[in-house]
């Protein structure tokens, strides 16, 4: 199998997964991925489209990842991981897209407006 790559987004990160065929191990940014999510519960997130379709441990992953986050980074590598795995197999996309892992969540930080402290909230308002 040739290397195959992948863009996933979440918020504000960006991630681009490169896969090949190997024995399971994920980098990120040069990293080991359990070293740079520390948290139990965002290593299950980028793990989640392998385990869905039983292909822990086949192949090799590179993920080169910048902005947002650690959580939107997280699901940032989930979709791009999972759209890697639709691309290797197109059989992949049934089990994935049930899980709703090929869905790109739109929601984004909405802008500060001008006159306001933050988006919606206003400053006190004073009758006299």
């Amino acid at each position: 199998m040739e290397a195959v790559n992948a863009l996933g987004r979440r918020k504000a990160a960006v991630a681009r997964v490169y896969v090949n065929d190997g024995k399971g191990s994920i980098t990120i940014n040069k990293r080991d991925v359990k070293e740079y999510f520390p948290l139990e519960q965002l290593q299950y997130i980028v793990g989640q489209p392998l385990t869905l379709t039983n292909n822990d441990g086949k192949f090799d992953i590179n993920i080169n990842l910048y902005g947002g986050g650690i959580k939107g980074q997280a699901e940032a590598v989930r979709l791009a991981i999972s759209r890697a795995l639709v691309k290797i197999d197109p059989e992949n996309k049934d089990i994935l897209k049930t899980n709703k892992m090929l869905t790109r969540d739109p929601r984004e930080v909405e802008r500060k407006k001008p006159g306001r402290p933050k988006a919606r909230k206003r400053f006190q308002f004073s009758k006299r």
